[in-house]
């Protein structure tokens, strides 16, 4: 058993809490990690808030990490001590119907245990002041050590530095590939991405490498603008400079609308308008925000039977085990940004600042 430093969160709605836990040792088929370098994500917060219908306290969060392999369990050939890796939330078991099909990356092994925050055994590996602690998307990246499925791990070039790589654990890989995998975006096509975070800037970078020639971004902040532009979009406009509702601003903008649309926010509001954006006869707009629980997305049928197309995205389609190394080589290649995403980097200790600079649009 390993002794080290948590983010605890005790229940919804608190700050999170430094703690001493015990990570115990990874049984069959798991792997205990060492993790240098984990990001915040509005995942995270969303889970905290106690919106999150599959949110159980209490939790070590966190889903964006890397680090190194402390040991392996019995079974496990993938990784061994001291490799470096970056823990999926997505894993990639290759044997399931999902993992068989190249339409998706939904691997659904593990999916029941994952869900109700604990190891594949039902049981979890963390303690803290002799009361078990609950596991976050198979991969709880807020412990100085954490421990997961050897199908949710993958394992990259050791020479990536892992205080930028931990990104592509959840944010740049899902917009990256929402517009490679997901849309297929064309080469001199019209997009526009709603919302202009960390995932919007993601998806902007993946319109540009696809070769898009006009990409709008949209946001209330202009304050994201100039980073939105850095990354590759050719204008940046509010919803809020116009009376009329957004998805008009854009037709009229674009001789009918684009042919690409991302809502990156998770609002259903925008969801609608990211659809009804598109052009007549082949728009697609991709869903990658995540919505809150219970909440609907509605439009007229008639904007699909006129030829839109609605779609979703998780983790941009990649096949995590497969596609996660790749991108890492990518970035190390600089085909991708990576380092440009990160705006502040603080000690763990400063956990929760980091969290209040991600609801601050900073």
């Amino acid at each position: 058993v390993i002794k080290c430093k948590a983010a605890v969160a005790w229940e919804a709605g608190k700050p999170l809490s430094i703690e001493e836990v015990e990570v115990a040792p990874p049984k069959a088929h798991e792997v205990r990690i060492k993790i240098v370098a984990t990001a915040v994500c509005h995942t995270d917060a969303y889970t905290l808030s106690g919106a999150d219908p599959e949110g159980c306290f209490p939790v070590i969060l966190g889903h964006e990490g890397a680090g190194i392999v402390e040991s392996v369990g019995e079974g496990v050939t993938k990784v061994k001590k001291g490799d470096t890796v970056i823990p999926l939330y997505i894993p990639q078991c290759g044997e399931c119907k999902f993992c068989k099909n190249p339409k998706t990356n939904l691997c659904q092994k593990i999916r029941i245990t994952q869900g109700k925050g604990v190891m594949p055994d039902g049981t979890s590996r963390f303690t803290c002041k002799g009361k078990q602690i609950f596991h976050f998307m198979g991969t709880s990246t807020f412990s100085e050590y954490t421990v997961v499925a050897d199908i949710s791990v993958a394992k990259i070039d050791a020479a990536a530095p892992l205080d930028k790589v931990c990104l592509l654990g959840c944010g740049i890989s899902t917009g990256y590939g929402a517009a490679v995998n997901t849309a297929k975006v064309e080469p001199g096509s019209t997009c526009a991405v709603f919302g202009l975070g960390g995932v919007g800037l993601a998806v902007i970078m993946g319109c540009k490498i696809a070769g898009a020639s006009r990409i709008i971004g949209i946001d209330i902040n202009k304050d994201k603008y100039a980073k939105a532009k850095e990354f590759g979009a050719t204008e940046c406009i509010s919803p809020q400079d116009s009376k009329k509702p957004i998805q008009e601003v854009l037709v009229e903008m674009t001789d009918g609308g684009v042919d690409y649309s991302f809502e990156c926010i998770g609002n259903v509001g925008v969801m609608r308008a990211a659809l009804e954006a598109c052009h007549k006869g082949w728009g697609l707009s991709v869903i990658v925000g995540v919505a809150a629980a219970g909440q609907e997305i509605s439009t007229r049928p008639f904007q699909l039977v006129t030829g839109r197309t609605w779609k979703g995205t998780a983790f941009g389609g990649w096949k995590s085990v497969d596609n996660v190394p790749k991108l890492v080589t990518e970035y190390m290649s600089k085909k991708i940004k990576v380092d440009e995403f990160v705006t502040h980097t603080l000690p763990f200790e400063k956990i929760n600042e980091a969290f209040e600079l991600m609801h601050s649009g900073k």
